[in-house]
């Protein structure tokens, strides 16, 4: 017998586990991260704890207590808190109508595709859309408003115009529903994946249990899919806390959010000041590690059910 066949295991060559031409394509992307994520997050949590001579201070952590930048922060949560909740549930039933319902398969391409492109669509871009559509000059408005008629008088009554009946586009109503233009195809993106995850087996034993469709979904469904659900809601929460372009661009900064009172003050104004816009945007980084860590734990558990 050739004597190689006798070596021993210990005396072959091993590779290495996890050799280094493996790793070349990830150069590229951990540069990236390094640039521009770990090195802004390390300037932005320096430079909240300094003052305007680079020694170390505390005293812009107390900016996070002023009435202004409370009432930013509350009023980016209110936007965040209606767009995500109202996003999330038109997004779930037009996930779910192209998924579990009867929607034709080209619906269905047409719906994924627009979702993919719309959810991605936002800043200068939206708002301008959305000026030209629905501001007072815009061609729906416009629209609304040539539909008139004469009273008994002879006057020129004109209903529809939307701003006759107290809608602004520069206002929280008119960012809340721009936010939506990318919050529910966020959410159709989000979701679908968990909704065709759902075994036909599990309705099927409902249904030789004697269970209802409603039954069904109340006492399997929706108790596999609300981690899923809560979590998209939480990403699109996050998405909408941490948005900045729409909002400028639309309403040219009227509407105080927290996002907007940051760039005013890291933009170095008369009034600015870039230190205490650190601390706000430090803030705002624990809104969204909380939301990640959340949205996480229930991606976790959706996961585990759906490979069940």
């Amino acid at each position: 017998m050739p004597s190689h066949l006798h070596m021993k295991p210990s005396s072959m060559q091993k590779s290495p586990a996890f050799p280094f031409s493996d790793w070349i394509g990830l150069v590229p992307f951990f540069i990236f991260i390094l640039a521009f994520l770990i090195l802004p997050s390390l300037n932005l949590f320096s430079g909240a704890f300094k003052d305007s001579q680079g020694n170390f201070t505390l005293a812009n952590l107390n900016f996070l207590t002023d009435q202004y930048v409370l009432k930013s922060y509350a009023i980016s949560l209110e936007v965040s808190v209606i767009t995500s909740l109202a996003g999330g549930v038109f997004g779930f039933f037009v996930a779910y109508a192209i998924t579990i319902g009867d929607t034709p398969r080209w619906v269905r391409n047409i719906l994924m595709t627009f979702s993919g492109l719309a959810a991605n669509f936002g800043g200068v871009p939206l708002a301008f859309a959305f000026i030209a559509t629905l501001g007072r000059t815009g061609f729906i408005t416009a629209f609304l408003k040539s539909i008139c008629y004469a009273d008994a008088a002879g006057a020129q009554i004109c209903p529809f115009n939307p701003y006759d009946h107290g809608f602004n586009l520069y206002s929280m109503s008119g960012l809340a529903l721009a936010y939506m233009y990318f919050q529910f195809p966020l959410m159709v993106l989000t979701i679908t994946p968990a909704l065709e995850g759902l075994k036909k087996d599990w309705r099927e034993a409902s249904e030789n249990l004697g269970a209802t469709s409603l039954q069904y979904w109340r006492d399997v469904a929706f108790p596999i899919l609300w981690p899923s659900i809560l979590g998209a809601t939480i990403l699109l929460f996050g998405s909408a806390f941490g948005a900045f372009a729409t909002a400028q661009a639309l309403t040219g900064g009227s509407i105080y959010l927290v996002t907007i009172l940051i760039g005013q003050q890291i933009r170095g104004d008369v009034l600015g000041n870039p230190n205490e816009g650190y601390a706000l945007a430090l803030g705002m980084v624990i809104v969204m590690a909380i939301t990640i860590t959340a949205y996480t734990i229930l991606q976790r558990r959706t996961t585990r059910w759906l490979k069940v």
